[in-house]
């Protein structure tokens, strides 16, 4: 047993010893392991290639003052500066941030709510979870039309039902904070049963003892939902969340399919900069960057949590 010790330390460079990157060396001391590194490293070298060059080069880009045709210009953080400057993108900014709280803050509630309902035992609940999972189903593009007739003044059974109560007595479509309220509407129709499957596998891993051992304790339905189902739903909450933040976050298809291209998020400004115009190519590429890395900083937040708390386990 002291040999083999012995061994695996002898591939360790005497300096290297004790420092972050002294297990990767006594990784490497191992031939099979070695080896096993070495049949790994084209494919792995291959993906890296094919998944970071394009960033890489959006990174470059968002740096240089580029026209279409002609030669691009090194100008630092100017097209940074001047993005936050635009009226534009601070109205994506603003849309998209909105949109991302309120829906999936709505979505989180109701999927919660649903899940809870069909972990229950009844008879056809294998049918009703096929139902509750249809709107998800929809292709975006398709929801969004179909919603948009259902707003449209005059005819849609959502602007005759607004009108008729006295919520909303102008034409919906023609306003951008009632475009707004209709596309969160619009999305939350439609995601709420992924949130609602995400958080139901969480309930069905929960073992019905804990729940049996809280109702001999004399547990109020109320207490055991906080003390039992709660803390042990934590993991599939965070997860749940994070997908559709992520999601929400790049809103693109529901805003411009639905409004006719009246709202605008800060994927809508990208394409227009880059894909529509090409005059504001640089800004477009500053968007597309700050996107991925708000996108990025999401994800290491719910990813923190989500560590932080198998840490504490």
């Amino acid at each position: 047993m002291a040999k083999s010790t012995t061994a695996g330390t002898a591939h360790v460079p005497q300096g290297s010893r004790g420092m972050p990157w002294s297990p990767i060396f006594r990784e490497l001391g191992d031939p099979e392991k070695r080896t096993a590194y070495y049949m790994v490293m084209p494919a792995l070298l291959l993906i890296l290639i094919i998944a970071f060059t394009p960033i890489v080069y959006s990174f470059v880009l968002s740096f240089q003052e580029t026209i279409p045709g002609q030669s691009s210009t090194w100008v630092g953080f100017d097209n940074y500066v001047n993005m936050f400057q635009d009226p534009d993108f601070l109205t994506g900014l603003t849309n998209t941030a909105v949109f991302t709280v309120a829906s999936v803050s709505f979505e989180f509630s109701l999927g919660l709510w649903l899940a809870t309902a069909l972990n229950r035992g009844f008879r056809g609940q294998g049918t009703m979870r096929s139902i509750a999972l249809m709107p998800w189903a929809f292709p975006t593009v398709i929801s969004a039309v179909m919603w948009r007739l259902m707003y449209q003044d005059g005819v849609g059974i959502m602007a005759y039902i607004a009108e008729t109560i006295g919520l909303y007595t102008k034409p919906i479509l023609t306003s951008e904070g009632a475009l707004m309220v209709a596309a969160i509407l619009v999305d939350v129709w439609k995601t709420t049963p992924f949130m609602a499957i995400l958080l139901l596998a969480g309930l069905q891993t929960i073992p019905e003892d804990v729940y049996e051992a809280a109702r001999v304790d004399g547990a109020t339905p109320k207490q055991s939902f906080w003390r039992i189902t709660f803390p042990l739903l934590k993991g599939s909450i965070l997860v749940a969340l994070l997908f559709r933040t992520l999601d929400a976050w790049r809103i693109y298809d529901l805003f411009w399919a639905m409004s006719d291209r009246q709202l605008d998020s800060l994927s809508t400004y990208v394409f227009t900069g880059v894909r529509i115009s090409q005059l504001d190519f640089s800004l477009g590429m500053a968007a597309s960057v700050f996107i991925f890395l708000s996108s990025l900083a999401i994800a290491f937040i719910f990813i923190g949590a989500l560590g932080v708390r198998a840490n504490k386990a």
